[in-house]
Order: structure tokens, then sequence, then C-alpha cells
């Protein structure tokens, strides 16, 4: 997952609303996003390569997602970044108390940024810059720094996000899946370093990423209702942006599953 944003608590209708894209090498082996045969309350994608995922919820209406820090720590992983949302979403903990655990294993990960909510809450945690906090009702934008770190995608997302809010659920979902559509190359003067040559900050500069071996795998957004309905829409592509489908998913949530 490479960038997402997410409304917590500042819709009138919903209480969490995520638009995100999953970038990543076309040959990475992964299943589009379905109920996991091995666990029916998850509903997400799953990494065939390292066993877990880059963005999923649960019946209880549990979400989590997780990106990359594009600086690298230099270790040798003890587990796969993935595998931290599906060990949130099969704990069922509030995701303040997941996280207030996590800070003690993060030394066992590449550098990730975890983005995890629970029916009253939303935390963010990061082993890279070994900062945690519950998030106030707002905005945010996450890609392969740390929250909110003004990249111009982010500031772009985010932006398209926040007009699209006062949309019904129909015009509100084409919206979001238009600003994750948006191919636009930052410029020149804006591009973050990374550590990287300039021409590939240039290439991962879009929303959306589009090449032949590497680009964006999956659009999806996810709508969770104040009344508790949780709606998740994903759609993926291959290389160049040839479409290759879309699911749809829609559940009540299972208090009693918390």
């Amino acid at each position: 997952m490479c960038l997402l944003v997410v409304a917590h608590q500042q819709h009138a209708q919903y209480r969490l609303i995520v638009a995100a894209n999953r970038d990543e090498f076309h040959d990475r082996p992964a299943l589009p996003a379905t109920y996991w045969a091995d666990d029916k309350t998850i509903l997400g994608g799953r990494d065939l390569q390292g066993g877990g995922t880059w963005l999923a919820v649960n019946r209880a209406g549990q979400f989590a997602a997780i990106t990359n820090v594009r600086t690298p720590r230099n270790i040798t992983p003890v587990r796969s970044r993935g595998l931290i949302i599906s060990d949130y979403l099969n704990n069922r903990e509030p995701a303040s108390d997941f996280i207030s655990d996590l800070t003690k294993l993060g030394a066992d990960y590449e550098g990730f940024n975890l983005l995890a909510s629970d029916t009253n809450s939303t935390a963010w945690y990061s082993n890279f810059s070994h900062q945690s906090r519950a998030l106030a009702p707002g905005v945010y934008g996450l890609s392969n720094h740390l929250l909110d770190t003004p990249w111009p995608k982010v500031n772009r997302i985010k932006a398209d996000f926040i007009a699209a809010q006062t949309l019904p659920e129909d015009s509100l979902v084409e919206a979001l899946f238009k600003a994750l559509a948006n191919e636009q190359s930052a410029p020149d003067k804006e591009l973050p370093d990374t550590g990287i040559s300039r021409e590939f900050e240039k290439i991962l500069s879009p929303i959306f990423i589009s090449g032949d071996n590497y680009g964006t795998r999956c659009s999806t957004v996810i709508l969770v209702s104040h009344s508790g309905e949780l709606t998740f829409l994903e759609r993926r592509f291959g290389p160049n942006k040839s479409f290759l489908g879309e699911s749809a998913y829609k559940f009540e949530i299972d208090t009693l599953a918390n």
C-alpha cells in the first residue's frame, strides 16, 4: 500500500471513509479482495508472497492498512509487515491497545506506517519514527513517509477527498475512484528527496502509477456508516493501467464480534 487518505469522524453519514492505492511490482502474486479462506471474518486482498495483506477489514468493523517507508532501515526483518494487519484483525482488540503492544515489536520489521481503526477510534504508528497517536476527527493522508508528510500526491489526494465529501454515496464513490486514478506527475521542484534518483522520484510521484513492471495494482474505497454498514469496493489493474476487474461487498457490522 503506497497511498491512502482517511476521514475519521468527519462525515455526517460515515464514521470512516478510506480511499487507497496499492503500488507494487506486477509480478508479485496476490489475491483480489474477498473473504479469507482461513478466516471468513476478514475481508481484503492477500499477498501470496508474504502471507499478509496491505489493507483489510473484519466483520467487527475494524480496518487496518499499512504502507512501507521508502527509506531503508538496513535490518533483517523477522516478519513480513503485511502480517501486522492480520494480527490486528484477528486479535479484535482496540486499535490503541494493539498499537501499544506493537511498539515493543517494531524492530522486527522493515520501516512501516500502520493505520488502524475500531468502532470508536483510529490510530497511527510508525516504527520508522517511533511515533504513535490516536487521531482526532479529521482528514489524514499517508504515503511512504510519515502521516501527513506533505508530498505533492498526498496534498492532491487530500484536497480531492475533501472536495468530494459532500457528495451522495454513488457520486462520492466515483469521485474518490477518479481521484485515485490521477496520473499527473509532480513538478520537478516539488519532488521529495528520499534517496532515489530524481527520475525515479518523478515516476513515483503520481497518485496512480502506470508502468510495465511496477505500478498501482488496485484502488480501494471503504465507507463505514454511523448506522453500522460497511461498504468495500476494489478495482484492480495490470501493467500500464489495464483494467482487470472489480469487487464489491457490503455488510452489517457484527458488534458482538468485538
